[in-house]
This record gives C-alpha cells, structure tokens and sequence, in this order.
C-alpha cells in the first residue's frame, strides 16, 4: 500500500501502539512511566518514519501543515488516523486494565500554559531534526524527539498529565486518565503550540523551503 492510504495506516498503527503503551506504563504506576513513554515514542518514529515522518501526533502533523512539509490531503488522513488509531488504543486497553477511577486533576491556566509550551518544543524539536534540509542525513532524530517528550513528562507531567497530542488526549479521557471536560485543552493548547513553532521554524529557516509531498 502506498500514497496516502498507507502513510495514513501507518500513522493509525503507530498511534494505536503508542497509546496503549502510555496507557500501560500510567497502570504500571512506575516512576520509570515517562522513561517508557519516551522510548515508545522513539522507537515508533524510527519504525515509522520512512513511511509516513511518524508524526503520531495531530499537533505535530498541524506543524508538518504550517511548515509545508506535507499537503492539506495528507494532513487531514493523518489526523483522522491518528485519532482512530488513540481510540481504538484505549478501547483494546480494557481488555488488560480497568477504567480509570480518577481522572487527572488540573488548574486549566497553568495546564494550558505547559501543554501549549511543550508541544511548541516537541514541534520545534521535529521540524528542525526531521524536516530540516540541513538535517538531511540526521540518524539520530528519534532520540531527539522521543527525549523532548520524556523531558516534559517528567518536567509538567504533574501539572497537566504530559500529554502534549490530542491522539492521546482522547484515547485517555476514552480510559478515564482525562476528564472529558477538559479534552478541549488538550487539543486547543497543543495546536497553539504547534502553530507558533512552525511560524518561528519560517521566520528562522527562511532560506529552508520543502515542497509538500
């Protein structure tokens, strides 16, 4: 399968894998869980990302959009799989653990702030070592995103549960991690974030221009 149907079934599978692995290291209740979240997250982008960039991330591909790295076409199969693929993640996951019995309390102000800083760092981070021209022969990408998420788990995972995805966002307020209520600013926040670091990528890589595919 190719073009933009497989690109988007590899995003779906990716985000399904990496869901549920978060969903898995949060029941495991270890304080390695932002450790595995990161590994997941690199080891899925060096899988994937010759398929599709392993995006995995709705905000991220939001970036890609702004960036011009890819298409209005793909942009939208991306994130509709990715959606897919975080909700089908958190349905499997009842399989294995129960809903959760309490949600992740936040304070919106400061939960926003970091969602929205975060996400711009992860975008920020991909866009300059995955899309960059000058990055061109960079085999060490998925470490450098994969770090990024490990960092702001550890860094403001108390404050907004680290989610910085809406593909993850929903898959767990689906596994009762995330309250419904506050779904929208797990996706309003991270795609704030990911629209100023592709602005920034434009205004500081002016000379970097890169066709969609």
């Amino acid at each position: 399968m190719t073009g933009t149907a497989g690109k988007a079934l590899a995003e779906a599978i990716s985000t399904f894998l990496f869901v549920f692995s978060i969903i898995g290291a949060i029941n495991s209740k270890s304080p390695l869980t932002p450790l595995a979240i990161g590994l997941a997250l690199t080891v899925l982008v060096y899988a994937a990302g010759h398929i599709s960039g392993a995006h995995l991330n709705p905000a991220v591909s939001f970036g890609a959009l702004i960036r011009g790295a890819i298409g209005v076409t793909d942009f939208v199969a991306y994130i509709v799989a990715q959606f897919i693929g975080g909700a089908l993640a958190a349905l499997a996951s009842f399989a294995v653990w129960p809903h959760a019995d309490k949600a992740t309390e936040i304070q919106v102000g400061p939960a926003f702030l970091v969602e929205a800083l975060f996400t711009l760092a992860l975008v920020w981070v991909v866009l300059n070592v995955a899309t960059s021209k000058d990055n061109d022969n960079n085999s060490f990408y998925g470490l450098a995103i994969g770090g990024t998420v490990f960092v702001g788990a550890v860094s403001v995972g108390g404050i907004s549960g680290g989610g910085f995805n809406p593909a993850v966002a929903l898959g767990l307020s689906i596994s009762g991690q995330f309250a419904w209520s506050n779904l929208w600013l797990y996706i309003v926040a991270p795609l704030v974030g990911a629209a100023i670091a592709a602005i920034l990528f434009r205004v500081l890589s002016s000379n970097d221009k890169k066709a969609a595919a």
